[in-house]
Protein backbone atom coordinates (compact mmCIF):
# COMPACT_ATOMS: atom_id res chain seq x y z
CA UNK A 1 0.00 0.00 0.00
CA UNK A 2 1.26 3.73 -0.69
CA UNK A 3 2.20 5.97 2.21
CA UNK A 4 1.44 9.03 1.59
CA UNK A 5 3.69 11.58 2.97
CA UNK A 6 3.88 15.09 4.48
CA UNK A 7 5.47 17.13 7.04
CA UNK A 8 2.81 17.33 9.94
CA UNK A 9 -0.41 15.22 10.14
CA UNK A 10 -2.86 16.59 12.54
CA UNK A 11 -5.99 14.07 13.70
CA UNK A 12 -8.90 16.30 14.48
CA UNK A 13 -10.92 18.74 12.69
CA UNK A 14 -12.47 20.92 16.05
CA UNK A 15 -11.14 23.75 17.09
CA UNK A 16 -7.74 23.18 17.75
CA UNK A 17 -6.39 20.88 14.40
CA UNK A 18 -8.29 23.59 12.28
CA UNK A 19 -6.36 26.58 14.29
CA UNK A 20 -2.88 24.71 14.08
CA UNK A 21 -4.03 23.97 10.19
CA UNK A 22 -4.47 27.85 9.63
CA UNK A 23 -1.17 28.54 11.75
CA UNK A 24 0.89 25.61 9.77
CA UNK A 25 -0.34 26.58 6.05
CA UNK A 26 1.33 30.24 6.50
CA UNK A 27 4.45 28.16 6.86
CA UNK A 28 6.34 28.31 3.25
CA UNK A 29 6.92 24.57 2.12
CA UNK A 30 5.64 22.81 5.16
CA UNK A 31 2.86 20.36 4.11
CA UNK A 32 0.00 18.96 5.93
CA UNK A 33 -3.26 16.86 6.12
CA UNK A 34 -5.82 16.92 8.60
CA UNK A 35 -7.96 13.81 9.12
CA UNK A 36 -11.28 13.90 11.00
CA UNK A 37 -12.86 10.81 12.16
CA UNK A 38 -16.91 12.16 11.13
CA UNK A 39 -18.01 13.98 8.21
CA UNK A 40 -18.21 17.40 9.60
CA UNK A 41 -15.17 19.85 10.92
CA UNK A 42 -15.91 21.72 14.16
CA UNK A 43 -15.93 19.09 16.96
CA UNK A 44 -17.91 20.61 19.34
CA UNK A 45 -19.34 23.51 17.71
CA UNK A 46 -22.68 22.94 16.18
CA UNK A 47 -24.80 25.49 15.23
CA UNK A 48 -28.73 24.59 14.71
CA UNK A 49 -31.20 26.54 12.27
CA UNK A 50 -34.97 26.06 11.71
CA UNK A 51 -37.84 28.08 11.47
CA UNK A 52 -36.02 31.63 11.59
CA UNK A 53 -34.25 30.46 14.98
CA UNK A 54 -30.89 30.03 15.66
CA UNK A 55 -29.23 28.09 18.67
CA UNK A 56 -26.58 26.18 19.64
CA UNK A 57 -26.18 22.38 20.42
CA UNK A 58 -22.36 23.44 21.31
CA UNK A 59 -20.18 26.78 22.45
CA UNK A 60 -22.35 29.30 22.44
CA UNK A 61 -19.56 32.08 21.92
CA UNK A 62 -16.41 33.08 23.61
CA UNK A 63 -14.86 36.14 25.10
CA UNK A 64 -12.93 38.68 22.78
CA UNK A 65 -9.73 38.89 25.83
CA UNK A 66 -7.61 36.41 24.27
CA UNK A 67 -4.58 38.00 21.83
CA UNK A 68 -4.78 34.36 20.13
CA UNK A 69 -8.20 34.55 19.41
CA UNK A 70 -7.90 37.86 18.72
CA UNK A 71 -5.26 36.96 16.10
CA UNK A 72 -7.32 34.70 14.23
CA UNK A 73 -10.28 36.91 14.08
CA UNK A 74 -8.26 39.03 12.02
CA UNK A 75 -6.54 36.52 10.14
CA UNK A 76 -9.45 35.14 8.64
CA UNK A 77 -11.79 38.29 7.94
CA UNK A 78 -13.54 37.20 10.35
CA UNK A 79 -13.66 40.50 12.84
CA UNK A 80 -15.47 41.91 10.07
CA UNK A 81 -18.69 39.40 10.88
CA UNK A 82 -18.63 39.26 14.42
CA UNK A 83 -21.03 40.06 16.91
CA UNK A 84 -19.93 41.37 20.28
CA UNK A 85 -22.48 41.18 23.71
CA UNK A 86 -20.44 42.86 26.30
CA UNK A 87 -20.85 41.24 29.85
CA UNK A 88 -20.74 44.82 31.46
CA UNK A 89 -23.95 45.68 29.22
CA UNK A 90 -25.50 42.06 29.69
CA UNK A 91 -26.14 40.88 33.49
CA UNK A 92 -26.43 37.20 34.63
CA UNK A 93 -28.32 35.69 37.45
CA UNK A 94 -28.19 32.56 39.66
CA UNK A 95 -31.07 30.66 40.50
CA UNK A 96 -31.19 30.67 44.89
CA UNK A 97 -34.35 29.79 46.96
CA UNK A 98 -36.24 29.68 44.11
CA UNK A 99 -35.46 33.60 42.61
CA UNK A 100 -32.95 34.47 40.34
CA UNK A 101 -30.64 36.93 41.97
CA UNK A 102 -28.41 39.36 39.81
CA UNK A 103 -24.94 38.64 40.22
CA UNK A 104 -22.81 41.96 39.39
CA UNK A 105 -19.81 41.54 37.11
CA UNK A 106 -16.98 43.40 39.18
CA UNK A 107 -15.23 42.33 42.84
CA UNK A 108 -16.01 45.82 44.25
CA UNK A 109 -19.80 45.25 43.12
CA UNK A 110 -20.09 41.32 44.08
CA UNK A 111 -19.11 42.61 47.54
CA UNK A 112 -21.64 45.22 47.91
CA UNK A 113 -24.81 43.29 46.60
CA UNK A 114 -26.66 41.48 49.31
CA UNK A 115 -25.52 38.04 48.03
CA UNK A 116 -24.32 36.76 51.40
CA UNK A 117 -24.21 37.94 54.88
CA UNK A 118 -21.49 40.75 56.20
CA UNK A 119 -20.33 38.00 58.85
CA UNK A 120 -20.05 36.06 55.77
CA UNK A 121 -18.01 38.57 53.98
CA UNK A 122 -15.40 39.12 56.25
CA UNK A 123 -15.30 35.30 56.32
CA UNK A 124 -14.31 35.63 52.63
CA UNK A 125 -11.52 37.90 53.99
CA UNK A 126 -10.07 34.66 56.05
CA UNK A 127 -8.40 33.49 52.98
CA UNK A 128 -5.24 35.90 54.25
CA UNK A 129 -4.58 34.10 57.14
CA UNK A 130 -5.62 30.59 55.70
CA UNK A 131 -2.68 28.07 54.73
CA UNK A 132 -3.16 26.34 51.50
CA UNK A 133 -4.67 22.88 51.73
CA UNK A 134 -2.08 20.19 50.80
CA UNK A 135 -3.03 17.70 48.09
CA UNK A 136 -5.28 17.59 45.79
CA UNK A 137 -8.75 19.40 46.81
CA UNK A 138 -11.87 19.70 45.02
CA UNK A 139 -12.74 22.51 43.99
CA UNK A 140 -15.81 22.83 47.34
CA UNK A 141 -12.97 21.73 49.44
CA UNK A 142 -10.93 24.29 48.47
CA UNK A 143 -13.36 27.16 48.30
CA UNK A 144 -14.97 26.61 51.71
CA UNK A 145 -11.55 26.01 53.36
CA UNK A 146 -10.47 29.58 51.86
CA UNK A 147 -13.66 31.40 51.68
CA UNK A 148 -16.04 29.89 53.92
CA UNK A 149 -19.46 27.58 53.69
CA UNK A 150 -21.24 30.71 51.89
CA UNK A 151 -19.28 31.05 48.97
CA UNK A 152 -20.49 27.21 47.62
CA UNK A 153 -23.68 28.43 45.79
CA UNK A 154 -22.45 30.51 43.52
CA UNK A 155 -19.43 28.76 43.01
CA UNK A 156 -21.40 25.06 42.15
CA UNK A 157 -23.69 27.60 39.21
CA UNK A 158 -19.85 28.86 38.32
CA UNK A 159 -18.39 25.04 37.44
CA UNK A 160 -22.30 23.89 36.64
CA UNK A 161 -22.28 26.61 33.84
CA UNK A 162 -18.29 25.84 32.99
CA UNK A 163 -18.09 21.98 32.87
CA UNK A 164 -21.67 20.97 33.39
CA UNK A 165 -19.54 19.20 35.95
CA UNK A 166 -19.94 18.97 39.84
CA UNK A 167 -17.74 21.05 42.11
CA UNK A 168 -17.43 18.29 44.89
CA UNK A 169 -15.56 16.29 42.00
CA UNK A 170 -13.66 18.60 40.29
CA UNK A 171 -10.00 19.63 41.63
CA UNK A 172 -9.02 23.14 41.69
CA UNK A 173 -5.34 21.99 40.27
CA UNK A 174 -7.36 20.76 37.05
CA UNK A 175 -10.14 23.63 36.86
CA UNK A 176 -7.71 27.09 38.02
CA UNK A 177 -4.46 25.74 38.14
CA UNK A 178 -3.30 29.40 37.83
CA UNK A 179 -5.16 30.37 41.65
CA UNK A 180 -3.55 27.63 42.69
CA UNK A 181 -0.28 28.67 41.78
CA UNK A 182 -0.21 32.11 43.38
CA UNK A 183 -2.18 30.44 46.95
CA UNK A 184 0.71 28.28 47.30
CA UNK A 185 3.40 31.12 46.38
CA UNK A 186 1.68 33.61 48.10
CA UNK A 187 -0.35 31.83 51.21
CA UNK A 188 -3.29 33.91 50.18
CA UNK A 189 -5.59 34.20 47.35
CA UNK A 190 -6.70 37.36 48.04
CA UNK A 191 -2.89 38.83 48.61
CA UNK A 192 -1.68 37.08 45.64
CA UNK A 193 -4.45 38.58 42.82
CA UNK A 194 -3.30 42.48 44.66
CA UNK A 195 0.29 41.32 44.29
CA UNK A 196 -0.19 40.47 40.65
CA UNK A 197 -2.59 43.45 40.05
CA UNK A 198 -0.06 45.90 41.19
CA UNK A 199 2.31 44.31 39.02
CA UNK A 200 0.41 44.85 36.21
CA UNK A 201 -0.71 48.10 36.83
CA UNK A 202 3.95 48.87 37.12
CA UNK A 203 4.22 47.13 33.84
CA UNK A 204 1.26 48.50 31.70
CA UNK A 205 0.26 51.88 34.05
CA UNK A 206 -2.70 53.86 32.82
CA UNK A 207 -4.01 50.85 31.06
CA UNK A 208 -7.37 50.26 32.01
CA UNK A 209 -9.06 46.83 31.22
CA UNK A 210 -12.69 46.72 31.23
CA UNK A 211 -14.94 43.57 31.14
CA UNK A 212 -14.86 41.55 27.77
CA UNK A 213 -17.29 40.78 25.43
CA UNK A 214 -19.07 37.55 24.59
CA UNK A 215 -18.42 37.20 20.34
CA UNK A 216 -20.52 34.91 18.11
CA UNK A 217 -21.57 35.57 14.28
CA UNK A 218 -24.72 36.50 12.80
CA UNK A 219 -24.90 32.48 11.54
CA UNK A 220 -23.33 30.78 15.05
CA UNK A 221 -20.55 29.58 15.79
CA UNK A 222 -20.62 27.20 12.74
CA UNK A 223 -19.09 30.30 10.77
CA UNK A 224 -15.91 29.87 12.82
CA UNK A 225 -15.27 25.91 12.04
CA UNK A 226 -16.40 26.65 8.53
CA UNK A 227 -14.29 29.92 7.35
CA UNK A 228 -10.93 27.64 9.16
CA UNK A 229 -12.08 24.54 6.88
CA UNK A 230 -12.37 26.55 3.70
CA UNK A 231 -9.40 27.10 2.48
CA UNK A 232 -8.13 23.62 3.47
CA UNK A 233 -10.80 22.55 1.49
CA UNK A 234 -9.57 23.95 -1.17
CA UNK A 235 -6.14 22.68 -1.51
CA UNK A 236 -7.45 18.95 -0.60
CA UNK A 237 -5.75 19.29 2.92
CA UNK A 238 -8.52 17.85 4.81
CA UNK A 239 -9.96 14.12 4.92
CA UNK A 240 -13.46 13.89 6.76
CA UNK A 241 -14.92 10.39 7.54
CA UNK A 242 -11.38 9.40 7.61
CA UNK A 243 -11.17 7.44 11.17
CA UNK A 244 -7.25 6.76 12.77
CA UNK A 245 -7.34 3.22 13.18
CA UNK A 246 -3.34 2.78 14.40
CA UNK A 247 -0.48 5.42 15.20
CA UNK A 248 2.92 3.88 14.89
CA UNK A 249 6.15 5.92 15.99
CA UNK A 250 8.84 4.98 13.03
CA UNK A 251 12.37 6.19 12.46
CA UNK A 252 11.39 8.91 10.68
CA UNK A 253 8.76 9.69 12.58
CA UNK A 254 5.54 8.65 12.66
CA UNK A 255 3.39 6.17 10.77
CA UNK A 256 -0.68 6.52 10.88
CA UNK A 257 -2.95 4.18 9.62
CA UNK A 258 -6.58 5.13 8.40
CA UNK A 259 -9.65 3.32 6.18
CA UNK A 260 -8.73 5.71 3.88
CA UNK A 261 -5.05 4.86 3.31
CA UNK A 262 -1.55 5.11 5.49
CA UNK A 263 0.34 8.22 6.12
CA UNK A 264 3.00 9.45 7.46
CA UNK A 265 5.30 12.61 8.46
CA UNK A 266 7.71 13.75 10.91
CA UNK A 267 5.00 15.98 13.15
CA UNK A 268 2.59 13.84 14.95
CA UNK A 269 -0.63 16.20 16.28
CA UNK A 270 -3.14 14.46 18.09
CA UNK A 271 -5.77 17.69 18.39
CA UNK A 272 -8.37 15.49 19.97
CA UNK A 273 -10.42 15.37 23.22
CA UNK A 274 -8.34 14.01 25.91
CA UNK A 275 -10.17 10.81 26.08
CA UNK A 276 -9.53 10.18 21.91
CA UNK A 277 -6.01 11.23 22.36
CA UNK A 278 -5.59 8.22 25.12
CA UNK A 279 -7.50 5.29 22.89
CA UNK A 280 -4.99 6.20 20.31
CA UNK A 281 -1.91 7.07 22.38
CA UNK A 282 -2.21 4.54 24.65
CA UNK A 283 -1.28 1.19 22.93
CA UNK A 284 2.10 2.64 22.47
CA UNK A 285 2.77 4.67 25.95
CA UNK A 286 0.83 3.63 28.85
CA UNK A 287 -0.55 6.47 30.88
CA UNK A 288 -1.43 7.06 34.39
CA UNK A 289 -5.09 6.57 33.88
CA UNK A 290 -6.87 5.52 31.08
CA UNK A 291 -10.04 7.67 30.66
CA UNK A 292 -11.39 10.81 32.62
CA UNK A 293 -14.99 11.29 33.25
CA UNK A 294 -16.79 13.25 31.07
CA UNK A 295 -20.57 14.54 31.30
CA UNK A 296 -22.90 15.15 28.29
CA UNK A 297 -25.27 18.24 28.22
CA UNK A 298 -28.43 18.45 26.50
CA UNK A 299 -29.14 22.08 24.78
CA UNK A 300 -33.29 22.86 24.69
CA UNK A 301 -33.97 25.56 22.41
CA UNK A 302 -37.40 27.04 23.30
CA UNK A 303 -39.18 29.80 20.96
CA UNK A 304 -41.88 31.80 22.81
CA UNK A 305 -44.30 34.58 21.32
CA UNK A 306 -44.83 38.43 21.85
CA UNK A 307 -46.90 37.80 25.26
CA UNK A 308 -43.46 36.09 26.68
CA UNK A 309 -40.82 38.27 28.27
CA UNK A 310 -37.17 37.92 29.62
CA UNK A 311 -35.33 39.71 32.09
CA UNK A 312 -32.36 41.29 30.66
CA UNK A 313 -28.95 39.33 30.55
CA UNK A 314 -27.07 36.71 29.39
CA UNK A 315 -29.46 33.87 31.44
CA UNK A 316 -28.88 32.38 34.70
CA UNK A 317 -27.18 29.34 36.37
CA UNK A 318 -29.25 26.85 38.92
CA UNK A 319 -26.67 25.26 41.84
CA UNK A 320 -27.70 21.71 42.88
CA UNK A 321 -28.96 22.81 46.04
CA UNK A 322 -31.78 24.12 44.15
CA UNK A 323 -32.80 21.05 43.16
CA UNK A 324 -34.55 22.23 39.88
CA UNK A 325 -34.34 20.34 36.56
CA UNK A 326 -32.50 23.06 34.14
CA UNK A 327 -29.27 23.70 35.04
CA UNK A 328 -29.66 27.32 33.56
CA UNK A 329 -30.91 28.74 30.66
CA UNK A 330 -29.09 31.22 28.58
CA UNK A 331 -31.31 34.29 27.22
CA UNK A 332 -30.39 33.65 23.12
CA UNK A 333 -32.49 36.65 21.87
CA UNK A 334 -31.08 38.89 24.20
CA UNK A 335 -27.30 38.15 23.49
CA UNK A 336 -27.03 38.40 19.89
CA UNK A 337 -29.93 39.78 17.24
CA UNK A 338 -31.31 37.86 14.58
CA UNK A 339 -32.08 34.46 16.05
CA UNK A 340 -35.65 34.67 15.98
CA UNK A 341 -38.65 35.49 13.98
CA UNK A 342 -39.51 39.26 14.55
CA UNK A 343 -41.53 39.30 17.69
CA UNK A 344 -40.52 36.03 19.21
CA UNK A 345 -38.08 35.45 21.86
CA UNK A 346 -35.18 32.41 22.16
CA UNK A 347 -34.13 30.83 25.13
CA UNK A 348 -31.71 27.61 25.66
CA UNK A 349 -32.27 25.40 28.47
CA UNK A 350 -29.79 23.34 29.85
CA UNK A 351 -30.01 19.37 30.97
CA UNK A 352 -28.31 16.46 32.32
CA UNK A 353 -24.51 16.99 32.90
CA UNK A 354 -22.07 15.51 35.48
CA UNK A 355 -24.42 15.16 38.25
CA UNK A 356 -27.57 13.80 36.20
CA UNK A 357 -26.92 11.98 33.13
CA UNK A 358 -30.58 9.71 33.36
CA UNK A 359 -32.00 12.83 32.17
CA UNK A 360 -29.86 12.41 28.87
CA UNK A 361 -32.12 9.23 28.21
CA UNK A 362 -35.93 11.50 28.11
CA UNK A 363 -37.50 11.33 25.57
CA UNK A 364 -37.63 14.91 23.73
CA UNK A 365 -41.54 15.34 24.45
CA UNK A 366 -40.32 14.58 27.98
CA UNK A 367 -37.46 17.05 28.22
CA UNK A 368 -39.39 19.63 26.60
CA UNK A 369 -42.23 19.46 29.33
CA UNK A 370 -39.96 19.05 32.31
CA UNK A 371 -37.86 22.29 30.85
CA UNK A 372 -40.43 24.56 30.45
CA UNK A 373 -42.66 23.45 33.26
CA UNK A 374 -39.09 24.40 35.29
CA UNK A 375 -38.52 27.54 33.67
CA UNK A 376 -41.75 29.11 33.98
CA UNK A 377 -41.45 28.93 37.46
CA UNK A 378 -38.83 31.63 37.10
CA UNK A 379 -39.86 33.59 34.11
CA UNK A 380 -42.48 35.16 32.41
CA UNK A 381 -43.39 32.87 30.06
CA UNK A 382 -47.32 32.18 29.07
CA UNK A 383 -48.43 29.62 27.24
CA UNK A 384 -46.70 27.21 25.17
CA UNK A 385 -43.67 27.36 22.61
CA UNK A 386 -43.57 28.85 19.72
CA UNK A 387 -41.10 26.51 19.15
CA UNK A 388 -39.29 23.86 20.77
CA UNK A 389 -35.87 21.56 19.66
CA UNK A 390 -34.26 18.95 21.67
CA UNK A 391 -29.75 19.67 20.41
CA UNK A 392 -28.45 16.54 21.90
CA UNK A 393 -24.73 16.46 22.29
CA UNK A 394 -22.22 14.97 19.75
CA UNK A 395 -19.75 14.06 22.91
CA UNK A 396 -18.89 14.64 26.42
CA UNK A 397 -17.07 17.53 28.56
CA UNK A 398 -13.81 16.32 30.15
CA UNK A 399 -14.10 16.84 33.60
CA UNK A 400 -10.77 17.99 35.42
CA UNK A 401 -11.06 15.18 38.21
CA UNK A 402 -9.26 13.01 40.81
CA UNK A 403 -5.57 12.46 38.86
CA UNK A 404 -6.35 14.88 36.21
CA UNK A 405 -3.09 16.86 36.99
CA UNK A 406 -0.93 13.96 36.92
CA UNK A 407 -2.24 12.90 33.53
CA UNK A 408 -1.48 16.36 32.47
CA UNK A 409 2.31 16.15 33.83
CA UNK A 410 2.33 12.50 31.71
CA UNK A 411 1.48 14.25 28.79
CA UNK A 412 3.81 17.07 29.26
CA UNK A 413 6.81 14.83 29.71
CA UNK A 414 5.84 12.16 26.80
CA UNK A 415 5.90 15.22 24.31
CA UNK A 416 8.88 16.13 25.51
CA UNK A 417 10.66 12.80 25.47
CA UNK A 418 9.34 12.07 21.74
CA UNK A 419 10.14 14.11 19.07
CA UNK A 420 7.30 15.14 16.49
CA UNK A 421 4.71 14.48 18.75
CA UNK A 422 1.66 17.03 19.72
CA UNK A 423 -1.36 16.39 22.10
CA UNK A 424 -3.16 19.10 22.51
CA UNK A 425 -7.20 19.51 22.11
CA UNK A 426 -10.91 19.73 24.04
CA UNK A 427 -9.46 18.70 27.82
CA UNK A 428 -6.15 19.58 28.17
CA UNK A 429 -5.40 22.32 29.64
CA UNK A 430 -9.62 23.46 29.24
CA UNK A 431 -12.20 23.52 27.70
CA UNK A 432 -13.10 27.23 26.71
CA UNK A 433 -12.63 27.97 22.37
CA UNK A 434 -9.86 30.89 24.02
CA UNK A 435 -7.90 28.01 25.16
CA UNK A 436 -8.13 25.63 22.15
CA UNK A 437 -7.00 28.38 20.23
CA UNK A 438 -3.62 29.53 22.39
CA UNK A 439 -3.17 26.03 22.82
CA UNK A 440 -3.15 25.30 19.00
CA UNK A 441 -1.05 28.34 17.99
CA UNK A 442 1.64 27.04 20.67
CA UNK A 443 2.04 24.32 19.01
CA UNK A 444 1.96 25.60 15.67
CA UNK A 445 4.66 28.13 16.60
CA UNK A 446 6.61 25.21 18.07
CA UNK A 447 6.69 22.75 14.63
CA UNK A 448 7.36 26.09 13.09
CA UNK A 449 10.39 26.76 15.29
CA UNK A 450 11.58 22.85 15.12
CA UNK A 451 10.66 22.39 19.11
CA UNK A 452 8.77 20.42 21.21
CA UNK A 453 5.79 21.58 23.22
CA UNK A 454 6.31 21.89 26.93
CA UNK A 455 3.03 22.46 28.02
CA UNK A 456 1.04 25.41 29.71
CA UNK A 457 4.56 26.48 31.85
CA UNK A 458 2.98 29.75 33.37
CA UNK A 459 -0.57 28.79 34.14
CA UNK A 460 -2.93 31.69 33.81
CA UNK A 461 -5.11 33.19 36.26
CA UNK A 462 -8.60 32.54 34.29
CA UNK A 463 -11.46 35.25 35.75
CA UNK A 464 -14.82 33.81 36.30
CA UNK A 465 -17.64 35.35 34.64
CA UNK A 466 -20.86 34.10 35.63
Amino acid sequence: MEVVKRDSLIIGAGLSGLSIAWKLKQIPDHSFLVLEKSERSGGAIASHAEDGYLAEGGPHGFLDNCAESQELLRDTGLDKEMLKAPLAKFVRYVCMDGKLRLIPQSPPKILAAPLISILEKLRVAGDLFKKPLEGEPTVSQWVEHRFGKALLPYVDAVFTGTYAGDFERLVIDGVMPGVRKIEKENGSVIYGLLKKAKAMKKKSPGKKKGLPAMTSFPGGMTRLAERLREELTETDEIRCNCPVRKIEKTEDGWQVETEDGVFAARNLILALPVNAALSLISPLYTPPQANIPEAQIITIALGFGKDASLPPGFGYLSPEQEKRFCLGALFSSNMFPGRTPEGHLLLEALVGGRRHPERLELDDETLIKEAVKDLKQLLDLPGDPAYARVLRPRGGIPQLEAGYPALLQWRNELMQKEKGLYMTGFGWEGIGLNEMVKTAFRVADAIKAGEQDAGETDADVKKVYF
